[in-house]
């Protein structure tokens, strides 16, 4: 499995713990754990390495974002002979319940190349899985009352999922020009074309902390999901490329007038600059762009 840090360690102590513990249970064994330093500022992570001796630490220099953090991790389980790889964000929980559902329905079609949980915030479901982000701006599936069994989804969301090994044979790792946000979209649309189906099991949940997250990073969500449309419609929709280009700058724009309305010029900058980037094609890392 991998975890990407981000200055976050006490995040990442919290959620090794949790996996740690599911080989107590004796559902699942206690998996290789593979953690990411993703260019963190200095002290980084060496606490961990302390902490958790048997977990494998992975420091990139450099901020390589969610796509290129989870692929250095996503390549060495691959080297080590994992057949399949678990995603799992810093600031989510899985129990090991949950884990051998998601791992039960991987095996059991294999035509199933993706599996993801339900995701919980608060006792409340916030996601059951994505829709296409071309077409979507709320893309996070949310039905009143949760499905009892597997499911069908456009994308499975990267706080929690399961990959099996031939989903990276066949399309190759996670597109680092998303940077942040949509690579899983992208990912499961690829598989989706070899072949693939990308499913949410509703018998694994996923406990996501969603409040530090947008908190945190708020002004790069806001340019990333919208960028990163552009960047999805450039290489998936190429022919409707005029008209899904001009409904999301026509979302960006209201997106800025919406935020400038409630004195939020950050956020504003934030979609204008998405959306430019996103027409000129400009992708990759920009968070010093969208922060200077």
């Amino acid at each position: 499995m991998v975890i990407l840090n981000w200055n976050a360690a006490e995040d990442t102590a919290s959620c090794l713990r949790s996996v740690q513990a599911w080989a107590t249970t004796g559902v699942v064994g206690e998996p290789v754990i593979w953690v990411v330093d993703n260019g963190s500022r200095p002290p980084g992570i060496q606490a961990l390495r302390a902490a958790f001796p048997g977990v494998r630490i992975l420091p990139s220099p450099v901020n390589r974002g969610f796509a290129g953090g989870n692929n250095l991790g996503i390549e060495a389980a691959l080297a080590g002979g994992a057949d399949a790889v678990l995603l799992l964000n810093n600031d989510a929980s899985l129990d090991a319940s949950s884990v051998a559902a998601m791992l039960e329905t991987l095996a059991s079609d294999p035509g199933i190349g993706v599996v993801g949980p339900t995701i919980w915030h608060r006792g409340r479901c916030v996601s059951v899985g994505g829709r296409n982000i071309a077409r979507h701006a709320a893309t996070h599936l949310r039905p009143r009352e949760p499905p009892t069994t597997a499911f069908d989804v456009d994308y499975v969301s990267g706080t929690a999922a399961v990959i099996k090994r031939q989903v990276f044979e066949a399309v190759g790792p996670l597109d680092e020009d998303y940077f942040f946000g949509g690579e899983m979209a992208d990912l499961c649309e690829r598989a989706r074309l070899v072949g693939f189906r990308s499913v949410t099991d509703p018998r694994a949940q996923a406990r996501h902390d969603l409040d530090r997250s947008l908190r945190d990073r708020q002004a790069l969500h806001v340019y990333y999901s919208l960028r990163n449309r552009f960047l999805f419609v450039r290489k998936h929709r190429a022919g409707r490329r005029t008209w899904f280009y001009a409904g999301w700058t026509a979302r960006a724009a209201l997106t800025a007038v919406a935020a400038l309305c409630r004195g939020n010029p950050g956020r504003a900058r934030a979609a204008v600059l998405g959306a430019l980037d996103g027409v000129r094609g400009r992708f990759g890392g920009r968070n010093e762009r969208v922060r200077s």
